[in-house]
């Protein structure tokens, strides 16, 4: 096959936070898809995935955990490596932002363009998302909360440096207006042009000092280098990219990238803020950037913390691997979001791979069988109908380039599908048992060829969809034929080879309700161990004399502040009465303000023993309440003195 050149295809670096779910990995399985059909077609492809190690979410988890941020990291990143095998997906790379010629080049990059006036020392006054690490003004946020996630902000003030974007926006627009491909789908090109960059960028924040687990600004070590730089330049440093220009021979061979096949929420974040960064280096601009929608479960997006994550290794369990890429790749939309349940994913792998082409490729193999020993022989006994099958066969081809091209990877799966459907078709038009009752054996064995060279065009062109699927096909067939460039034409199906003897079930029928049955059960009996974990939970009971011993008292906020090194913690002065101010360090800033805080009258645990939280002191504990979306201060009942008792 003739090589065509290279294809330097890329994912978002997924975020170590946790064990990603399906709406996740189907970026992942988009993009091993695209790669895949590249290869096919003769592209030199590098396909690059890995994950984005860094920030405040990664310290605090990590803190909670009771491990060090490389040790949670490191168990993370092999989780979602093992996700990423499961789902047979064929990266040529995985980066790590822990890596270190990673780090040395962030440091590289960021005194460059510092040392260039690109960067500058400022200070931060704004809005903070903590689960997002973005930073909102008041204008942007929606209901008073971040526009990416819907979560509270908390507002926060630090030194920090600035990227100055504006400097770049007009040579940003002109790229963006010259160059239609650069962001798809067209949809998000108008959003990025007509909410973000004409309206006038602002200057990014692009270092923290509120918590340390990030690439150190290695001229100001009280600054971490911030996640979007950090993350954006993996793009370039796992090629070799080095910020003096001693650029590596993968650097030199693949960059610009073809396309970085993203995530819609992330879009801003890849079409401003890293082709900027790039204008700033010199360096050219990928080629293209594509943001894919979501996969929702029923009407809303797919969430941990909602509770309604649905993750790959649960779906293959009950359905395999090739059913979930399956599912994944042809039920999401080009621009729109797409929907997964149990009951859809079960009536799609019934309708699709068990009717159309489970049903197909059984037929087939066992007539063959059935009237020719197995044997695979085309007399060429032709009539005008199957020409029909043979143009569908050509224009599947066809069609699946097209829309390859234009990274619509559910309506190529479709126009292969066309053709499955169509032999099916071919099938009753023909009449195979008919043929075989009158004896036109030079015909019937034509039309099983035929069908068997359908097939294997139509597996060819699986593969990048269904690998596993289209190596099991190519196995009953018994072919050796089974490059893309051998379905330029009809009729590369060996003869004189057997088909295989007894053919597989490559996707067999399932009993909905019994299927249902089985996941509900399962789910039941998952939550039984946390139901035992959460009862086991339940504090000692403790005597009389135990709780005498507690001490709990009234007391009025004066005062308060954020801690000054932990973006969760609260500092408060409150008066306890007879003249006692207690300085106390709470852990509630993500549901409440400093200005929240001053002035309630809140219950004050008084006798605990004095401790430093990340190096302030606390001399006692204010009572909250906590329930599993929110928590509420233990106010006083009623308007009580200072320092009165609470029994």
């Amino acid at each position: 096959m003739k090589n065509k050149g290279k294809y330097y295809l890329t994912t978002a670096i997924a975020y170590t936070s946790g064990k990603p779910h399906i709406g996740n990995t189907y970026e992942i399985i988009l993009s091993d898809a695209i790669a895949r059909y590249r290869r096919s077609q003769g592209y030199d492809v590098f396909f690059q995935t890995g994950t984005d190690e860094h920030g405040q979410k990664i310290e605090e988890k990590a803190v909670a955990a009771g491990v060090t941020p490389q040790a949670y990291v490191d168990g993370v990143a092999d989780v979602i490596r093992e996700n990423y095998k499961l789902m047979n997906i064929s990266y040529d790379y995985f980066v790590r932002t822990t890596d270190d010629y990673h780090v040395k080049q962030v440091q590289k990059i960021f005194k460059k363009l510092y040392e260039q006036g690109d960067i500058y020392k400022g200070k931060y006054e704004g809005l903070y998302c903590t689960p997002c690490e973005s930073f909102w003004t008041e204008s942007q946020l929606v209901d008073g909360k971040c526009p990416d996630c819907g979560r509270p902000v908390q507002k926060a003030t630090e030194e920090a440096y600035f990227f100055n974007l504006q400097k770049y926006a007009q040579r940003l627009i002109d790229h963006i207006e010259s160059h239609p491909e650069f962001i798809q789908p067209e949809s998000r090109k108008n959003e990025m042009l007509n909410n973000f960059i004409k309206p006038g960028l602002q200057d990014l924040c692009v270092s923290r000092t509120s918590f340390k687990w990030g690439i150190p600004v290695d001229f100001d070590d009280k600054h971490v280098v911030y996640v979007w730089i950090d993350a954006l330049s993996n793009y370039i440093t796992s090629l070799g990219f080095d910020a003096d220009g001693s650029h590596g021979e993968n650097y030199k061979k693949y960059w610009p990238a073809d396309v970085h096949v993203i995530g819609k929420d992330i879009l801003r974040f890849h079409t401003i803020y890293w082709p900027i960064m790039l204008m700033a280096l010199g360096q050219p601009l990928p080629k293209q950037v594509f943001g894919h929608p979501w996969l929702l479960v029923g009407d809303g997006k797919m969430s941990k913390s909602k509770g309604n994550a649905i993750y790959a290794d649960e779906l293959v369990k009950y359905f395999g691997v090739d059913a979930v890429r399956y599912f994944c790749l042809s039920e999401m939309p080009y621009a729109q979001d797409g929907t997964i349940t149990w009951e859809l994913m079960i009536e799609r792998i019934n309708s699709d791979l068990a009717n159309v082409l489970g049903n197909l490729v059984n037929r087939t193999i066992s007539m063959t069988n059935k009237y020719f020993a197995g044997e695979v022989s085309n007399p060429e006994a032709n009539e005008p109908l199957d020409e029909e099958l043979k143009q569908a066969a050509m224009n599947a081809v066809k069609g699946v380039e097209k829309k390859m091209d234009e990274l619509r990877v559910g309506d190529a799966i479709a126009e292969i599908f066309v053709l499955l459907k169509r032999c099916n078709k071919y099938i009753d038009e023909t009449t195979p048992w008919t043929l075989a009752k009158e004896g036109k054996n030079d015909r019937l064995a034509t039309v099983l060829y035929n069908l068997l060279e359908g097939i294997r065009i139509a597996a060819i062109l699986l593969e990048p969809f269904l690998p596993e699927t289209a190596v099991k096909i190519f196995a009953q067939l018994n072919t050796e034929v089974t490059d893309l460039d051998t379905c330029e034409s009809f009729g590369h199906l060996e003869c004189g080879k057997k088909v295989i003897a007894k053919p597989e079930i490559l996707f067999a029928r399932i009993d909905a309700k019994e299927m249902l049955d089985t996941i509900e059960k399962d789910h039941e009996k998952a939550a039984e161990p946390q139901k035992e974990a959460e009862e086991t939970e339940k504090k000692p009971e403790i005597t009389f004399d135990d709780f005498s011993k507690i001490e709990l008292k009234t007391g009025t906020i004066l005062k308060c502040e954020k801690h000054p090194k932990a973006d969760k913690l609260l500092v408060s002065q409150i008066d306890v009465g007879n003249g006692d101010v207690r300085q106390i360090v709470s852990g509630i800033a993500t549901h409440f303000t400093p200005e929240d805080m001053v002035g309630r009258q809140v219950i004050v645990v008084t006798n605990l023993k004095p401790a430093k939280l990340r190096g302030v002191e606390s001399q006692g504990m204010i009572l909250v309440g906590e329930t599993a979306n929110d928590e509420q201060l233990a106010l006083a009942a009623c308007d009580l003195p200072n320092g009165s008792i609470v029994r």
